[in-house]
């Protein structure tokens, strides 16, 4: 079992949320791939391929909607 990090979903601000959601598209990645090794190999591969980086984007916006959703799109 690894440590516990998220505790919530909930965040001040929609920057916050972003950065949130990006943080939760980097640990998936991690969690999908421990070898840290295999990551640094893989990089220089996905760093340089558009089709790559539309794909991790589309994670964090996905992402992004799951933390909007539990904020109940910041409005009060």
């Amino acid at each position: 079992m690894s440590d516990i990090w998220l505790t919530s979903l909930i965040t001040d601000t929609p920057q916050q949320g972003y950065e949130l959601a990006i943080t939760l598209s980097r640990r998936g990645v991690k969690y999908t791939q421990p070898d840290m090794d295999v990551l640094k190999k893989l990089r220089p591969e996905y760093a340089n391929s558009a089709d790559a980086l539309t794909a991790a984007s589309h994670v964090i916006a996905v992402n992004f909607q799951t933390v909007a959703a539990a904020n109940n799109y910041w409005r009060g």
